[in-house]
């Protein structure tokens, strides 16, 4: 667990050096509990990280959409910013396409750092814009982890190689494509402790730039968002501001290219920020560049006049180390609490994941088991005993006098037996061969309903319709007939080492069992399918009463109990084998589902680590000195006001802002490149563009 990197550590004594001791006990807890929170979210990116929801249930595709954002805001903002609160704030400058990003980063910054273009998409790859000394903070992958780094001279920054891979000599991964690539620029006009991001456009062509500008505005201490006054009534670039509101982050407007006269766009503009819950975001208006003063652009950038109010608003938060932090708070703490709204519906997208997932599993099982149910049924009332199973045991037995021997109840039925069985072992496999054949029709029946019944539930489910596609489920699997003939097959083996296991145990039997296992065992099947364990009543008339002749040539040689008990037996291992079969048939639909994968704690885990994070969460801002929670406390200073909404700042007196003008106001001569280029520089001690 990694704490915050700039709370005061006690000394020997248990105060801070310098600090009084209650202060220092005060910066202690919140440290303390600021690691707490830090401890939950690990735990919260855990389980989102182990979430699934490959189902197609409802909501799953915005759920999904959802998951990956909240994993993204982790990742790329908010345990990086917990964890380093004294990084520089970071205002990405965001917008609509053509809206004139780049070229406010270059005219607030009065230098070329990021290039504008007339082709669309224009910003292709993100610039970071930073001060010289504020380079470490952003060569790591500390934010923004996805982005490869790039200097301003091209080169990957030293920082990013990992150490561990340079001391093993292995080879660099490949360099991502250029829209996963961030250019950082070093610029002595940033004020150091703030960094300037020129983002892709929100609602750009290319699929890669718009999920790259979303991307990057999560990771934003502050939107500095920028739209143009043909453009401003977009849906799209609201989509993002409307999410902006919800997780209260810190959102500038600014209007570009506005034509003179043109005040009921501004109130427009400002009629929609109210309606999307930013009614207290700052809006700065900049002119047309023809209104701005004396013409077009000089080398690519604004008049200074045109940029001048956000860039002093802007010199607020590079130069005030509160200012930085209570925005840095209020945007974090919107995030979180954001985050753990999010974390309880991806909870309940994972219960219906995981509903879902019971439901088709459910209909897996239950059409297979009435299968299996089928089987059982089939070999135990006696309809397999008809046909060709008939007609060969009747070939088998006969109609001669040890049948009618039987019938009239002879006393010396044992040798009778002998005789019997002496005459015709040769004719066993003929039934044996028709029993397998008849019963492997009657299992292959059953497992090709199983398939149709499973299919037909899936495909009338959305989630497992979905599955269905391009897979052949609705019958049976191409191997199965052979499968099913080696288990009857099998199965047979079992019933003839039942009844030689039975003689080898009854010395009587014993000149019985060498003349006819085979016939022995073809006996037990027969009384297998006509009942478990004896015949009754109701199915003596099956098969012309020839299962009447099997249970008495078995009970002749092994008696009443022993046949009762074989047939049970050999019932049994029936059930076992078709149990088998349909185990593997339902596997082909059961497969699918396991393949997903899915968290076992499913939302129950999730929920559990949201609360602990609402939990931490409550405890790390009750423990803050006193006007630093944002939430509760407003702060009647330039930047926050309310539930942490920015408001434009004061107007330095040494600084005043010139006033947009009209095209026809007079002017006495041009700016000097100086004039125009260095505002930033002049308000930190720069003169001059480089």
């Amino acid at each position: 667990m990694t704490a915050p990197d700039d709370v005061p550590q006690p000394s020997a004594g248990g105060a801070a050096s310098g600090v009084e001791p209650d202060a220092a006990s005060q910066a202690l807890t919140t440290h303390r509990e600021a690691a707490a929170l830090v401890d939950a979210l690990d735990t919260l990116r855990a389980r989102l990280g182990a979430l699934r929801l490959p189902l197609e249930t409802p909501g799953a595709a915005a759920a999904r959409a959802d998951l990956g954002s909240a994993v993204d805001q982790l990742d790329d903002y908010l345990l990086p910013r917990l964890r380093a609160e004294r990084a520089p704030l970071l205002v990405v400058v965001g917008g609509s396409t053509g809206a004139g990003k780049s070229t406010l980063v270059n005219s607030i910054l009065g230098e070329h750092v990021t290039a504008p273009g007339v082709l669309r998409p224009t910003t292709r790859a993100p610039v970071l814009a930073h001060h010289p000394l504020d380079a470490r903070w952003f060569a790591t992958d500390r934010v923004l982890p996805g982005l490869a780094r790039v200097t301003e001279a091209g080169q990957e920054p030293e920082a990013v190689v990992s150490g561990e891979d340079t001391a093993r000599g292995e080879a660099r991964a490949p360099r991502p494509a250029p829209t996963r690539t961030l250019r950082l620029v070093a610029s002595d006009a940033v004020p150091q402790g703030l960094a300037l991001l020129d983002a892709p456009d929100v609602d750009s062509v290319e699929t890669a730039n718009r999920e790259l500008a979303t991307e990057l505005l999560g990771a934003a201490d502050l939107w500095l968002f920028v739209t143009t006054g043909a453009r401003y009534a977009d849906a799209v670039p609201w989509e993002l501001l409307r999410s902006a509101a919800r997780r209260r982050a810190q959102v500038a407007l600014v209007l570009d290219r506005v034509d003179a006269g043109a005040e009921e766009v501004v109130d427009d503009l400002r009629r929609l920020a109210r309606e999307h819950g930013l009614g207290a975001a700052p809006v700065f208006v900049i002119p047309e560049a023809s209104d701005a003063g004396d013409g077009a652009l000089d080398d690519g950038l604004l008049p200074e006049a045109a940029v001048a109010e956000v860039s002093t608003w802007l010199s607020g938060l590079g130069g005030d180390p509160e200012a930085r932090r209570r925005v840095i708070t209020a945007t974090r703490d919107g995030v979180v609490d954001d985050l753990v709204r999010r974390a309880v519906l991806l909870a309940d997208a994972a219960d219906a994941q995981e509903a879902a997932d019971a439901r088709l599993r459910a209909a897996v099982e239950r059409h297979h088991a009435d299968a299996a149910r089928a089987v059982d049924a089939a070999t135990s009332d006696g309809a397999i005993l008809r046909g060709e199973v008939l007609a060969r045991w009747q070939d088998f037995v006969g109609t001669g006098e040890f049948f009618r021997a039987v019938e009239k109840g002879v006393g010396r039925v044992r040798d009778a037996v002998v005789g019997f069985f002496r005459g015709r072992p040769a004719q066993a496999p003929q039934v044996e061969q028709a029993i397998a054949s008849g019963l492997e029709s009657v299992v292959l029946d059953a497992a090709e309903s199983a398939a149709e019944r499973t299919y037909e539930s899936w495909a009338g489910d959305a989630a497992g319709a979905a599955l269905l596609d391009g897979l052949a489920l609705s019958r049976t699997s191409s191997g199965l007939r052979a499968e099913i003939g080696e288990q009857v097959r099998a199965w047979q083996g079992d019933v003839l080492e039942l009844v030689r296991e039975q003689g080898q145990a009854k010395r009587g039997a014993a000149r019985a069992m060498s003349l006819g296992v085979n016939a022995l065992g073809v006996s037990l099947m027969v009384i297998v399918f006509a009942s478990t364990a004896g015949l009754t009543g109701a199915e003596i008339g099956i098969a012309g009463g020839t299962a009447v002749l099997a249970q008495k040539l078995l009970e002749a040689v092994f008696g009443d109990d022993a046949v009762r008990r074989l047939a049970a037996q050999a019932k049994q291992r029936l059930g076992a084998r078709v149990q088998t079969i349909m185990v593997g048939q339902a596997a082909r639909y059961s497969a699918q589902l396991d393949a997903l994968g899915t968290d076992d704690a499913g939302g129950a885990g999730l929920r559990d680590a949201a609360r602990r994070v609402e939990g931490a969460a409550r405890t790390e801002r009750a423990t803050r000195p006193t006007g630093q929670d944002e939430a509760t406390r407003p702060w009647t200073g330039r930047l926050l006001r309310g539930a942490g909404t920015l408001r434009p700042p004061e107007r330095p007196a040494s600084h005043p802002v010139p006033a947009v003008r009209a095209p026809d106001d007079e002017r006495t001569g041009p700016e000097s490149s100086e004039e125009r280029h260095g505002l930033w520089g002049r308000l930190f001690g720069r003169r001059g563009a480089r």
